[in-house]
């Protein structure tokens, strides 16, 4: 962590480490669409994790909005059904795909929410409430404040809890999760009338998350915790396959397919600093 902080205090570090962050990942997920995938699928339904849809500086999870919009024709033309979240684990055993947003950016309501719309295609967005309020770490000006996510609510996106500051859960003692978890579920509650019950865990990997975050999210009220991993999620959460700005066809099927189930980011990014996940 202190050459990765020393690495990315600089607008040139930032490239670098980004440029590495992006480099390993391809290098991953096409050794991986490649290979002989040998273990099947734990259900025929998939609940995907996107980012942002045409934000270049979200680094590795932004999709450019034409890839979006191949990613949904491939999976029609795969014989695909879109569905909710709730419908996937209602019936894992059809072939049901459901479309997730993290993190609450702009170009998810200015580029996707219009092409889901018009093909009546559900989807999920995960809020960070503190970045609405304006207070993200390093002034993101690509997130979505409460009057655009109103908007985009309006345009047929769910909305659900992504915390309130994005911290890594792994790290956090219990006191410090359940106030982000209850606060954030309080926040949403007072601005869009809404009580939410569905919680995405901020960088969603298995050391992202602990029996302890479990219980508070919990206690919070929270019934769903998602993760943005498979086969190695943590324990009581729901499994989403994480969709990256290289998926290119070949390896969108390849997520698709379950060749990265047992896939994990190789990286923690910096806070405040760095954010990639």
């Amino acid at each position: 962590m202190a050459f990765r902080s020393a690495l990315t205090g600089s607008r040139p570090g930032q490239a670098v480490y980004r440029s590495a962050v992006a480099g390993r990942l391809g290098w991953d997920r096409w050794v991986l669409a490649l290979r002989e995938n040998r273990r099947p699928p734990e259900s025929a339904a998939r609940i995907l994790a996107y980012h942002s849809i045409g934000t270049p500086s979200w680094g590795v999870n932004d999709v450019r909005p034409r890839d979006f919009e191949r990613h949904l024709q491939i999976a029609v033309d795969d014989g695909w059904t879109f569905a909710t979240p709730a419908q996937v684990l209602a019936e894992p055993s059809r072939r049901l795909l459901a479309l997730t947003f993290d993190d609450g950016v702009r170009s998810v309501l200015h580029n996707a929410a219009p092409v889901l719309r018009h093909h009546g295609i559900p989807a999920t967005m995960f809020v960070v409430t503190g970045w609405a309020d304006g207070r993200h770490p390093a002034g993101e000006a690509h997130v979505l404040d409460w009057a655009e996510l109103t908007a985009l609510r309006e345009s047929g996106v769910s909305l659900a809890s992504h915390s309130v500051s994005h911290p890594d859960f792994g790290r956090l003692d219990a006191a410090t999760a359940r106030a982000e978890l209850e606060t954030s579920r309080t926040r949403m509650r007072h601005v869009l009338g809404e009580d939410v019950d569905e919680f995405a865990i901020p960088f969603g990997q298995s050391a992202n998350w602990t029996p302890v975050a479990q219980q508070a999210a919990a206690d919070a009220g929270y019934s769903r915790v998602y993760a943005q991993s498979v086969r190695t999620r943590p324990a009581g959460t729901v499994p989403r396959t994480f969709i990256t700005g290289i998926d290119r066809p070949l390896l969108f099927r390849a997520a698709l397919a379950g060749h990265y189930d047992g896939w994990e980011e190789w990286y923690l990014p910096v806070p405040d600093r760095v954010q990639v996940s």
